[in-house]
């Protein structure tokens, strides 16, 4: 897909262990892929409806009592 190889997946591994040492990398990994689960829930489900109540342009505020 991109050209990489086994080789490539390797050499990249091995910087990425030395830059952030052995016990960093599963948190990392695991912080990853909770983004990545994440990002696609949020794209998939359908945006949250308000249904919080809008400002009347009734005097009386809305307030039944008050008319």
């Amino acid at each position: 897909m991109f050209g990489i190889g086994i080789q490539e997946l390797l050499l990249i591994l091995v910087v990425a262990l030395l830059f952030f040492g052995a016990k960093k990398l599963p948190e990392i990994g695991g912080g990853l892929g909770r983004a990545i689960r994440n990002f696609r829930r949020a794209a998939t489900e359908p945006d949250e409806i308000d249904i919080t109540p809008k400002e009347s342009k009734d005097p009386s505020g809305g307030d039944p009592r008050k008319a």
